[in-house]
């Protein structure tokens, strides 16, 4: 019993022991791949700027004409892209970080800060950053009188740092310390106990390994696949926790912008396409089992196959950028409706308040919930897809007719 006892005991120390330099070695692969991501991500979430931030106010006249609380202009504003981080309104006050304009327009490139639009009020050396209309968050040319929209010109190309690149940047700079402290404490430090963040972090690479990468690619094949799913991973969990922190630096709608969800879920398709083995491709050409008749003439079956590939990462983009953004949606509902009943009668307005604020703490908490599923099943199907790729069909055949 003893030795038995003693063999269990060893058995665990190694796999512990295995277990952490696996999560040193990966830490700096993951930093490498988080600056990848990076810079294609901020790449394609440049243009796709579609409103201004929410709370930039507009000119006299304008607040004079609206007519009661707009929840809906309200709710897109707080979940769209901005030229500017917004913090807070108070009366006539408003209070934002500015951010960087950088504009190529006709081959010149043009750079300047975006307090100087006055959130949206005033034009600046020709340019004005539209609040309203079919332009609306987008930095068009304007005539001399500043107000009047150049219909001859092209709109310039939009390189601006918006407040979803910054988050970018910030989630970024955020896992990168955190996996380099702690891939450093493990090469330091293999055989103590994990302590601080290392205790926090290791059962979560740990579930990813045991849970994601092992049951989707097998034992044999999952480490050649883990630094992209841990990154994957991380990136998608922080930046929707990020997400429900209503101040600075948090509260960028980043998962549930859909260029960002695009680009994780291309390279999800482009490792899945490039990784692909004969047997992957053979059986999207030419299916066995399927007969001929849905192959020829009319490649009924090949068509459905190409189909599945390209749908595959749809899928993806489509699943985080929905959930992420529809969790938004909610929550800013419920916080409207204090405001909707506010502007019929103030006692009805605190009344209502109770509620809202109550189904809005519900909603975070399952926020915070649905912030881990969707990293979790973005990493998983990742996982499964790879390993549908790299399945070698004939082995896993001969495999199931001895059991």
């Amino acid at each position: 019993m003893n030795t038995q006892l003693l063999s269990k005991i060893n058995t665990n120390i190694a796999l512990q022991y295995e277990s952490r330099l696996m999560i040193s070695k990966l830490s700096h692969k993951i930093r490498l791949q988080l600056i990848i991501l990076a810079l294609f991500i901020s790449g394609f979430t440049f243009a796709n700027t579609t409103a201004s931030e929410t709370g930039a106010p507009q000119l006299e006249a304008e607040h004079s004409e609206k007519k009661g609380f707009d929840a809906g202009e309200m709710i897109i504003d707080h979940i769209a892209d901005a030229h500017e981080w917004h913090i807070l309104t108070y009366n006539h006050f408003h209070l934002s970080i500015p951010l960087p304009v950088i504009l190529l327009d006709n081959g010149k490139l043009v750079t300047f800060s975006s307090s100087h639009f006055h959130h949206g009020t005033e034009a600046y050396n020709g340019y004005k950053l539209v609040n309203e209309g079919e332009n609306k968050g987008k930095i068009v040319k304007v005539l001399p009188d500043g107000e009047t929209i150049d219909s001859s010109a092209k709109i310039p190309l939009d390189f601006s740092i918006t407040k979803n690149v910054v988050s970018l940047f910030i989630s970024i700079l955020l896992l990168c310390v955190v996996f380099i402290s702690i891939g450093n404490r493990y090469k330091k430090n293999p055989d103590t106990a994990p302590k601080g963040l290392q205790s926090l972090l290791e059962p979560i690479i740990l579930f990813v390994r045991d849970d994601i990468a092992i049951p989707g690619l097998g034992k044999k094949k999952y480490e050649r696949f883990m630094p992209f799913l841990l990154t994957v991973f991380f990136f998608i969990f922080f930046n929707n926790l990020l997400g429900l922190i209503p101040i600075f630096p948090g509260g960028a709608n980043l998962t549930g912008n859909i260029a960002v969800t695009m680009v994780l879920a291309l390279f999800t398709f482009v490792i899945t396409t490039f990784i692909g083995n004969k047997d992957y491709w053979k059986h999207i050409v030419n299916a066995p089992g399927v007969p001929w008749w849905l192959k020829f003439p009319i490649p009924l079956m090949p068509v459905v196959e190409f189909v599945g590939v390209i749908t595959k990462p749809f899928v993806l983009m489509v699943r985080l950028f929905a959930n992420m953004t529809a969790g938004h949606i909610i929550l800013l509902g419920f916080m409207s409706l204090i405001f909707i009943f506010g502007n019929m009668n103030v006692a009805i307005g605190y009344g209502v308040s109770v509620f809202s604020i109550a189904f809005g703490v519900f909603m975070t908490l399952l926020e915070l919930l649905v912030a881990f599923i969707q990293a979790y099943v973005f990493a998983l199907l990742s996982a499964i897809y790879f390993g549908m790729a790299t399945e070698e069909h004939g082995h896993s055949e001969e495999h199931s007719v001895e059991h």
